[in-house]
Parts: structure tokens; C-alpha cells; sequence
């Protein structure tokens, strides 16, 4: 009889334990999820700050297009850049964020300050509503 008891306090321990292990798992997947999107969010703050000019072009929810605008290759205009930028970043997005992410830009001109407000939506495994991540960046745009 010793022996059962034992038994059944090892297995309600060893379920325990097997149930803390699959929330651990669930949580470095959502922490190395956010740390995605925080770095997708730094990269496109870091392009807009290369192409300061083209303010209004980065606004909206890509995918922009594939103009080959290489470094900033001088013939590309600041618009078509941006749409470059859009392009690239947005396959960023879609390749390192599970399931199916989605990228808005909000641009808010009030000079001399320009406004981006970058935002990260992916779905996480066990939650209804999608995970988000949300950068502002402020540029100045004055002389």
C-alpha cells in the first residue's frame, strides 16, 4: 500500500513538473518572438532615418516594391527608396515572425517633428488576440 501512495505522489510530481516544462517552452517561444519583432522594428526606425526626406512614403502597410535601390543607389528618388525599404523589410517580417505577421507605418508631420509609429502583429500559439510590438520614432525635420 506504501508503495501506491508513493507512486501517486511521484506521478502528480511528475506531471508538474512535465506541465512547468511546456510553459517554459511556450515563453522562450514568445520571448524570442518579440525580440523578433523588435529587431524587424529597429531596422526599419534605422531606414527611415537613412532616407529622412521621404517622410509621407514610408506610411501605410507595404509591401512596397522591389525597385533595386541598392545603398541608396543615386537613382532612386527618397519615394522609391522607401518602397524599396517596404519591400525588403516586409520579407524580413514574413520570414522571421511565425504564422502570418503584419507591418503598419504611421507617419504624423507636425514640423518640425515627424512622427513614425511602427507597428508588429503576429499570432502566438494559446492566445486569442495577436501578439503586438508598437515602436515611435521622431525625426526632426527643421532647418
Amino acid at each position: 500500500m506504501e508503495i501506491l501512495v508513493s507512486l501517486v505522489v511521484l506521478s502528480v510530481g511528475l506531471l508538474g513538473i512535465a506541465a512547468l516544462y511546456v510553459e517554459s517552452l511556450k515563453a522562450g517561444r514568445t520571448s524570442l518572438n518579440r525580440v523578433t519583432a523588435i529587431t524587424l522594428a529597429a531596422d526599419m526606425a534605422d531606414r527611415i532615418r537613412a532616407n529622412p526626406t521621404a517622410g509621407a512614403a514610408y506610411a501605410g502597410a507595404g509591401p512596397g516594391g522591389d525597385n533595386n535601390c541598392v545603398n541608396g543607389a543615386a537613382a532612386c528618388t527618397p519615394a522609391q527608396l522607401a518602397q524599396d525599404d517596404w519591400f525588403t523589410w516586409g520579407q524580413d517580417v514574413l520570414a522571421r515572425l511565425p504564422g502570418a505577421p503584419t507591418a503598419t507605418i504611421a507617419v504624423a508631420a507636425a514640423p518640425p517633428l515627424t512622427q513614425y509609429t511602427i507597428t508588429l502583429n503576429w499570432p502566438e500559439t494559446g492566445q486569442v488576440e495577436p501578439a503586438q510590438y508598437v515602436l515611435i520614432t521622431q525625426e526632426f525635420s527643421g532647418p
